[in-house]
C-alpha cells in the first residue's frame, strides 16, 4: 500500500515522500495519528496545496528540538536520589518517567518518551548514560547520576 507522509519518519522517510508499506501499518497507525494519507491522485493534488504549511511546521518541529538538543548537551550531570540498600542495590527502579522527570527539574522539558534504556531499567546507584531521542535524527546523551539513600 502506498501513502504519502505528512512529516518525517525515522526508518521509513522525509515529508512529502511516497512509500510503501503494510496495510496494517498505514491503516492502524499512520493515518489515525495524521502522520500520512493515501497516496490517491486527490490527496496528491491536496498534499501540494498544504506543502508549505507542513514544511512549516517541521522547520518549526526541528528548531525547537535543536534549541532543546543545546539545553540537553548544557546539562553536565543530573542527579536521582532514591533509597538503595547496601550493597549499592535499588528498592525498585528508576525508569523513563522518573528521568524525564529528573531532566524537567534540570531546567530541559522533556517526554518520557524521548527517554531511551536499551539495557532496562536502571536498578542500581552509578553513573549512566543515557540516550535522549528528540527528533527522528537528532539523538544525545545525558549523564545520570544515581544516589542512595538511606
Amino acid at each position: 500500500m502506498e501513502v504519502i507522509l505528512l512529516e518525517k519518519m525515522r526508518n521509513l522517510g522525509s515529508l512529502g515522500q511516497k512509500v510503501k508499506v503494510k496495510p496494517g501499518f498505514a491503516r492502524n497507525y499512520l493515518i489515525p495519528q495524521g502522520k500520512a494519507v493515501y497516496a490517491t491522485k486527490i490527496n496528491l493534488e491536496k498534499f501540494e496545496l498544504r506543502r508549505v504549511e507542513l514544511e512549516q511546521k517541521a522547520a518549526e518541529k526541528t528548531k525547537s528540538s535543536q534549541d532543546k538538543l543545546a539545553q540537553l548537551q548544557a546539562l553536565t550531570v543530573v542527579t536521582i536520589t532514591a533509597k538503595a540498600g547496601e550493597e549499592g542495590k535499588l528498592f525498585g527502579s528508576i525508569g523513563t518517567r522518573d528521568i524525564a522527570n529528573a531532566i524537567t527539574q534540570a531546567g530541559v522539558e522533556i517526554e518520557k518518551r524521548s527517554v531511551q534504556l536499551p539495557e532496562g531499567t536502571i536498578r542500581q546507584i552509578g553513573s549512566f548514560d543515557i540516550l535522549i531521542d528528540l527528533d527522528s535524527d537528532m539523538t544525545t546523551i545525558v549523564k545520570i547520576q544515581v544516589v542512595g539513600e538511606g
